[in-house]
This record gives structure tokens, sequence and C-alpha cells, in this order.
């Protein structure tokens, strides 16, 4: 058997069609995750290597919950624990305008696509959701609160529960949000308990391997990403990237890639 053999072997044989049906669903439901990112999201719920739920803070209308739900409802990924306040006004929730809550709507979406057996809502922030919180996870999403304190907040509170090859995901950090690029930058990439790294979109991943001794490729290749996310982040603290900023805020992004994910290529890199 060939390499390629045994990292296809890995991959559920059935997931690029079960990735492309469940995108379907997702674009029915409001909100801001993009195809590859929906599509990274659903790799990662169905092959990161470690045991334990999925947890994503920030839900607003179901989006992204539906997407992970039918992924984990396919292949016995499950528990998809959601915990988002569901109010208006929140920085969770973007854009709900004159709605006093979105939780109606996420029911709806969540039912809808017939993941409401492997979805557990928690109407709470996520701080008040922590101190209970003992699961292990395989897959921590996070985007929610896209200040620097809450993003901050929401790895601190719930990183020491990552299972040990599980992934951490947070949205927006190649995006406007100088809160979550920063955040990202300080307490995952240029944190020995990750290894793996990469961009998808504005998502940021990473794999968390606390005990594992990286490879110097590694190290330089996180090294890359973390200057490219220091230039972002240099043009993001300086305002609104519009005019000739826009133009800083494009070019740094560019340097970094943030691509769709190859799915055989992904695995190999978390697998080894």
């Amino acid at each position: 058997m060939t390499e390629h053999d045994t990292v296809t072997a890995l991959l559920p044989p059935d997931l690029d069609a079960q990735r492309a049906a469940a995108w379907e669903a997702v674009r029915a439901s409001p909100g801001y995750l993009t195809e590859r990112e929906a599509k990274f999201l659903m790799l990662a719920a169905a092959a990161a290597p470690a045991s334990g739920a999925i947890l994503e803070i920030g839900s607003f209308k179901g989006r992204s919950t539906v997407g992970l739900g039918l992924i984990a409802k396919h292949y016995g990924r499950g528990p998809v624990v959601a915990v988002d306040p569901f109010t208006s006004p929140s920085s969770t929730d973007p854009a709900i305008g004159a709605q006093r809550s979105t939780f109606d709507d996420f029911q709806a979406n969540v039912h809808r696509a017939g993941v409401a057996d492997v979805v557990e809502p928690h109407r709470m922030f996520s701080r008040e959701l922590a101190p209970t919180w003992s699961r292990p996870l395989r897959l921590l999403w996070i985007d929610g609160d896209h200040t620097y304190e809450g993003a901050t907040e929401d790895i601190r509170l719930f990183r020491p529960h990552l299972a040990e090859g599980g992934i951490l995901a947070m949205h927006d950090v190649l995006s406007r949000f100088p809160g979550a690029t920063r955040a990202f930058l300080e307490l995952v990439l240029r944190s020995d308990d990750f290894g793996p790294t990469g961009f998808c979109g504005s998502t940021g991943w990473a794999q968390y391997r606390p005990r594992a001794r990286a490879h110097p490729s590694l190290v330089r290749r996180k090294a890359r990403l973390a200057r490219t996310l220091e230039g972002l982040l240099r043009v993001l603290q300086r305002g609104e990237p519009t005019g000739w900023r826009g133009l800083q805020h494009s070019f740094w992004r560019s340097l970094t890639p943030h691509g769709a994910v190859n799915a055989s290529e992904w695995i190999a890199e978390v697998r080894g």
C-alpha cells in the first residue's frame, strides 16, 4: 500500500459527497460562513484524530451548526454543543436588527436540517458554560465575541479541554476584526502547545499537540504565518481597512495561504 493509499484510507470514502450535500443545507441558513470554510469544518468534524465532543461558540442562526451536525450525525461524531446567548444586542450575533433573539431561527434551521437530535444548545455566554464544562473536545470552533478580550477568553477557557490531536478553529482571523487576529496570533501561533496550523478563508486552525516536539519545518512555518499575521494586525490596529489601508490589508492577507484545504494533505499532516 502506498503512502497516498494509507492517507486516503484514513478519510471516510464518502466524505466529499457528504460535505457537498451538507453544504446545500448550510447555505440555506443565514450567516457568514463561506463554502470552503464550512467544508473545512466538516473535514475537521469527521476526521480530527481525537475523541470528544464538538463545541461551537457563537451559533447565530445555526449556519455552521447545521454543517457540523450533519457530519456528526452521519459519522457518529456527536454531540455538537452550541453555546450562544442568542440575544440582541450582542457581539456574538451580528446584524440581528430589530430581533430580540435569534434562537427561534436557530431552532428552525437545526430542525429543518434534521440534526436537532445531535445538537445540544446552551442559551448563555461561553464564560457561563465554562465552569461546568468537563468533557474533552475533538473540535473547538470559536465564532463568538470578536473582541480581543472575548476571543482570548474563549481560547483560555476551553483550551484545557482540547483532547490531544484535537482541532481549534477560529472564524474571522483573516477578516477585519483585530481582536480575533491578535488572539489567534498570541495564543495559538506563538504557543508551543499547537502543531500543524493554517488558514482556510478567514478561518484560522491549529492542532493541539502539547507534548509533541515540533519538527523544525513546522516551527518555521508557524513563524512565517505569525509574521504575515503581525503585518495584518498592524493595519487593522490603525483603523477600518479602507482606501490605502484596505490595499495594505489585502497585501498581507494575500501573503497568508488561505485557500480551500485539500482533505488528503490535511489528514496526512494532522496524523503525522
